[in-house]
């Protein structure tokens, strides 16, 4: 599908659904609202407004019958003014293009620039969000059904007349263009079956997909570079584990940054095997290493003045004679012992090794990315997801950049006393301790990795793949992360 801006009045695109907007209680339209309005005989004031009691609440969608041109009206609620925002404007048009993807008569969609008028957002923003949610609007993982969801859309347009707002939502189409695909390219590698993602397979997706130079180490290798936890979580597996590193670097690069994404493509828990309802869809335990590698193929288009190596410690965590078992001890990459109290806590024990490569590779930061706890979904849901480190400074950034792109995050703590369930009589640390207070633990655990780094770690366990619906009208994978990643890398 076709997403772009044109200069010009919305009036004049040949198109079959035009799409216009209204403030809630607004009973005059104003601006384009009010130009179509009076060009369709005052249909949506007289009509939508007065006859049909059109509140403007947000989220709420008329549809006016084909007009005498043979083309269709669609007027959006925006809800209260003071309360528009961005990510607002996502959600709403994800819904509208969700509504309008199948029908015959759709092919081609003119739009207003939402929230660039009275509502004062900065036209690139707008544009930005706009393209975004029309591109989660027509996304559908049909991979494995006889019968495709055909978009029958084929053509989306922003109208708007002034120039300098023109030049900057055509700014915020492209980027958007870039994000979105990268967004859904994510959720498609999350939503694919286990059988078809693992380590060696995902290894090939980054090769040929991440757009920058990528490189594969093997068991062996891995072996050698003294990565025993990442190597202990997937020795119960028929499939070898993959140690992907992937670099991107700008010649006018001032800083060097590490982004580690969760790369457990299968997790049944080991031996202390998960319950099959908690199974049935862990194959999302590689959402952040589905986030890093897409956000290296948006960075590598985007071309920020940057270097970025993105790391994932690819594996599955499978019962069999040659698992990894609870009390065993293991000597992580940076010389440290891990007791392995529950073998069901595998994602930090890869990640370990994960950020002790990254301190090798003298990063000015590192962020990880990862669905590492339940904990954390039970402390925030699905609405947002955990953030924790070492440096409250760069914690704060991310999480600027993170409200920039439409994503919300949350800081939990991370005191010394989150790490006395951690002591262990015979090692440097358990994997694991109590229920209580367990994303802070998995936080503390993963600090004994990072030396001397400021840190970002952020836990997307109850935000990367839902059971129901989101804000986007999705289900499942979610690419969480993707927007954030991209809007930290290229601010």
């Amino acid at each position: 599908m076709k997403v772009e801006v044109k200069n010009v009045s919305i009036l004049d695109v040949k198109a079959d659904v035009i799409i216009v907007n209204l403030f809630e209680g607004v009973k005059v339209p104003a601006g384009v609202t009010g130009i179509v309005d009076k060009a369709y005989k005052g249909v949506i004031s007289d009509f939508v407004i007065k006859k049909e009691k059109f509140t403007g609440k947000y989220g709420e969608i008329y549809k006016l019958p084909i007009t005498a041109e043979g083309k269709k009206i669609i007027i959006a609620g925006l809800g209260e003014q003071k309360s528009f925002d961005y990510v607002k404007l996502r959600n709403l048009n994800a819904k509208i293009i969700k509504s309008l993807k199948s029908d015959d008569n759709a092919k081609t969609v003119v739009s207003i620039l939402h929230g660039a008028g009275i509502a004062g957002l900065c036209p690139e923003g707008c544009a930005k969000m706009i393209t975004e949610g029309v591109l989660s609007g027509v996304y559908d993982f049909d991979k494995y059904k006889s019968e495709k969801s055909e978009n029958k859309v084929k053509e989306f347009i922003i109208a708007e007349t002034d120039k300098e707002k023109y030049k900057k939502a055509k700014k915020g189409v492209e980027k958007a263009l870039v994000i979105g695909e990268a967004v859904n390219r994510a959720r498609d590698l999350i939503n694919d079956s286990a059988q078809y993602i693992y380590p060696e397979t995902l290894a090939d997706y980054a090769v040929k997909n991440s757009g920058v130079k990528t490189t594969v180490y093997n068991k062996a290798q891995v072996k050698k570079m003294g990565m025993n936890a990442f190597l202990a979580v997937g020795q119960g597996s028929v499939h070898e584990p993959k140690f992907i590193h992937m670099e991107y670097k700008s010649e006018k690069a001032k800083k060097k940054i590490a982004i580690i994404g969760k790369g457990i493509t299968f997790d049944a828990g080991g031996l202390d095997l998960k319950p099959p309802s908690s199974m049935l869809t862990m194959r999302d335990d590689m959402s952040g290493a589905a986030a890093v590698i897409e956000t290296m193929r948006a960075i590598s288009i985007l071309k920020p003045d940057i270097e970025v190596h993105a790391l994932v410690a690819a594996c599955e965590n499978m019962p069999s004679g040659s698992s990894y078992k609870p009390g065993d001890v293991i000597i992580a990459k940076n010389g440290k012992s891990i007791e392995i109290d529950n073998t069901d806590a595998e994602g930090r024990v890869t990640l370990a090794d994960a950020l002790c490569y990254a301190e090798e590779l003298k990063v000015d930061e590192i962020i990880d990315i990862a669905t590492l706890t339940g904990a954390c979904m039970v402390a925030l849901g699905t609405v947002a997801s955990g953030v924790m480190g070492n440096n409250d400074k760069k914690i704060k950034e991310f999480i600027e950049n993170a409200e920039k792109a439409g994503e919300r995050f949350w800081q939990l703590p991370m005191y010394e006393e989150y790490g006395d369930s951690l002591k262990s009589d015979i090692a440097d640390t358990k994997n694991t301790g109590g229920r209580n207070g367990g994303a802070s633990a998995a936080g503390i655990f993963l600090s004994k990795f990072v030396e001397k780094t400021p840190w970002v770690h952020l836990d997307i366990a109850g935000t990367a793949f839902l059971d129901n619906a989101g804000s986007e009208g999705i289900k499942g994978a979610q690419g969480i992360g993707v927007r954030s990643l991209i809007e930290f890398l290229t601010a």
